[in-house]
């Protein structure tokens, strides 16, 4: 079996077995013994919810604080990647992306339909009137800077191990300052497993609630008769068909491209309900909302109810269960907007990734939330709060008291169908990423279509004999061992950035004399010369080959050093470089590439700098195995290449032996085999 995994498949078959098995398990036992199921099932979830609420609530305040340290600290400087890499998305389509795979679905589902809920519980009593300003609170607590600070924490492990140590996209490789050369072994493989079973139920979820809700909608626009069980297997079945298509063309062509087009059409939804409705009221309503979020974000996030009896069940059922579904939604949601984050720094990324989103779920539900109260106590006399107990209603109704509800209706099911597809889109992604061995290997086309399946069949078995309680109990309980992983998973990401900022803050003295007074007029000749792509290549050729060459040849012959000369002088990509083997350890590679580097208009219009003609100039910068980066060179003899590569491998070996950076040295390919 093991066998035939490797040879038609990228599975790791550890991982793709332990996992299947008892999600089939899970399945098959619902569909035989329903009754059993459902009761055992809701049993599970009293027992975790109650006994272990604290531990969620807990655990998710950790996360924040130790998140918003990094991005204040200087370990907020650090790349996601090498010193001198670039994002590969821009920062709108890296925000869409993000924001349509993180809570689109969820925000559609339950924009109006929380705040309501909410205002019926005794948790928003105030001086014994129900708070509406305290029920949209509850809705931003449950959806902002809480829930995605799980993602967060999350997405920038996986970025920073994927990217700065080289080591594959996956979960095991957060745990590499732990285990090091242990990462592929039993403790490896169960980590991987637990995130592919909690992230198959995580997407369940989302997806059961967007059927559901999509079911509602179309039923409301006459389109299907009812909303029943079969209707929504039908939209489960073609949605995810779309989704799976999409999957196969690339996460950088189908997501990027159906995200923002998704976007753009919830901006338009956002803004006609705030056009249409109470403008005035959810202006001002907005305000209140940010100040309010601001001033009780930090109590309510870590309040238990512990002194508040009466709401315990409240708290179970919305609180612990959100913070459950997020931490279920971590490698989800983690995977992919690491795999969309390269380049950028970790203050950067925290805050994309925390504020941004935040502020747009403030906004969203100051919309949306504040709208519904209104339109529920003024016009629809409560008609929209009896609809709570079967929320997939509720928007529809909601944009029946808005102008143009059949075209708003239509417009709500056209995002919620597309954010289905980016959320199943998405999972594909991250399922192939989580089950396969070997990260570099393109994912077979048949493996993204089982996923497909698979997600169908869990979907429509959990929908079959609970509903969304189902899904959300098996959510729930999945979450808890995930949760006590991503606490260790801080510890060891703590420790990576600590060698991290070891390594790359050394001290290093000038490496050497660029020019002295017996070649000044070179120098000048340089300075007052603009350098073009013809130059660098001069330098490359004539300069830096013959330096690299005479240095190999030394090391080789007189000390019997493995070396290794690599170029490619084609005018674009022209490089050369050194690498010198060393046993056990990533190789040290000294490189010369060259860069294009843009000038400002206001220098080449200048008179004063007559020798300024051209828009950009091309120097020779370095590069380096570790990442860090590089400086311009172009003023260099071939001794002072030889000296400067002679003294940034000294530099290498030192640092490895001074500040424990073997783990920033050893040779991550082997980890990923």
């Amino acid at each position: 079996m093991i066998k035939l995994i490797k040879q038609h498949s990228t599975f790791n078959p550890p991982v793709i077995l332990a996992s299947l098995l008892l999600v089939l398990f899970l399945s098959i036992t619902s569909l035989i013994i329903p009754t059993k199921f459902q009761e055992t099932l809701f049993a599970f979830r009293e027992f975790v919810s109650v006994n272990f609420g604290w531990f969620y609530i807990l655990t998710v305040g950790i996360f924040l604080i130790f998140i918003i340290f990094l991005a204040l600290s200087t370990l907020g400087d650090i790349k996601l990647g090498l010193d001198d890499e670039e994002p590969e998305f821009s920062f709108t389509s890296w925000l869409a992306m993000l924001f349509a795979a993180g809570t689109g679905v969820g925000l559609m589902f339950f924009g109006v339909s929380e705040p309501l809920s909410h205002l019926k519980s005794d948790v928003t009593l105030v001086d014994g009137v129900h708070s509406a300003q305290q029920a949209v609170f509850l809705a931003m607590f449950h959806w902002g800077l809480n829930a995605w600070t799980v993602y967060g924490i999350m997405a920038l492990a996986l970025a920073y191990f994927g990217f700065r140590y080289k080591l594959p996209l996956s979960l095991r490789s957060c745990f590499y300052p732990i285990l090091k050369d242990k990462l592929n072994g039993g403790f490896g493989h169960s980590v991987d497993a637990i995130a592919l079973i909690v992230t198959i139920f995580g997407i369940m979820t989302t997806l059961g609630f967007g059927a559901a809700q999509l079911g509602a909608g179309l039923e409301h626009l006459s389109v299907i008769n009812s909303n029943n069980l079969l209707v929504q297997i039908i939209l489960v079945v073609a949605l995810m068909s779309i989704a799976v298509l999409s999957a196969i063309s690339g996460v950088g062509k189908g997501v990027k491209i159906i995200s923002e087009i998704n976007v753009v059409l919830a901006l338009l939804f956002m803004l006609f309900v705030l056009f249409a409705g109470p403008t005035l009221h959810i202006l001002q309503a907005f305000v209140d909302n940010f100040g309010y979020y601001l001033a009780h974000i930090v109590t309510t996030g870590f309040d238990t109810y512990a002194y508040e009896p009466q709401n315990q069940e409240w708290f179970n059922n919305w609180t612990v269960l959100f913070w459950a579904w997020w931490l279920s939604w971590t490698p989800f949601v983690g995977l992919f907007i690491a795999r969309i984050s390269k380049g950028r720094t970790i203050r950067e990324f925290i805050f994309g990734v925390l504020v941004i989103p935040t502020i747009f779920t403030i906004v969203w539900f100051s919309i949306f939330g504040n709208t519904g109260i209104f339109i529920d106590n003024t016009v629809a006399n409560g008609a929209l709060n009896q609809l709570t107990g079967t929320p997939e209603k509720l928007l529809f109704a909601f944009l029946d008291y808005l102008p143009a509800s059949s075209i708003s209706s239509t417009l709500a099911c056209l995002i919620l169908g597309l954010f289905f597809i980016t959320s199943a889109d998405s999972g594909i992604y991250v399922l192939n990423n989580i089950a396969t061995e070997d990260k570099s290997k393109s994912i077979p086309k048949w493996q993204c279509i089982m996923w497909g399946l698979i997600m169908v069949i869990i979907t429509i078995s959990l929908l079959s004999v609970g509903g969304l309680d189902a899904l959300q109990s098996v959510t729930l309980i999945m979450a808890l061992p995930f949760g006590i992983l991503l606490l260790i998973m801080c510890y060891s990401l703590w420790r990576g950035l600590m060698h991290d900022e070891a390594y790359f803050s050394t001290d290093t003295h000038v490496t050497a004399q660029y020019w002295d007074s017996k070649n000044w007029k070179r120098g000048l000749s340089k300075i007052l010369n603009q350098t073009t792509q013809a130059d660098i290549l001069q330098f490359l050729k004539y300069t830096a080959l013959p330096a690299m060459y005479q240095l190999s040849h030394e090391l080789t012959e007189e000390y019997g050093f493995k070396t290794t000369l690599n170029r490619d002088f084609h005018e674009e990509d022209a490089f050369c470089e050194i690498c010198i083997e060393i046993e056990n350890m990533r190789n040290y590679t000294y490189g010369i590439k060259a860069v294009k580097k843009e000038i400002s208009e206001h220098m080449i219009d200048d008179s004063s700098l007559p020798h300024i003609q051209d828009s950009e100039t091309v120097i020779p910068m370095t590069y380096f195995s570790d990442g860090r980066a590089g400086y311009d060179v172009q003023y260099m003899t071939r001794d002072d290449l030889i000296m400067d590569i002679i003294k940034n491998y000294e530099r290498y070996l030192s640092l490895l032996d001074e500040v424990g950076a073997e783990m920033m040295a050893h040779d991550q390919e082997e980890l990923g085999e």
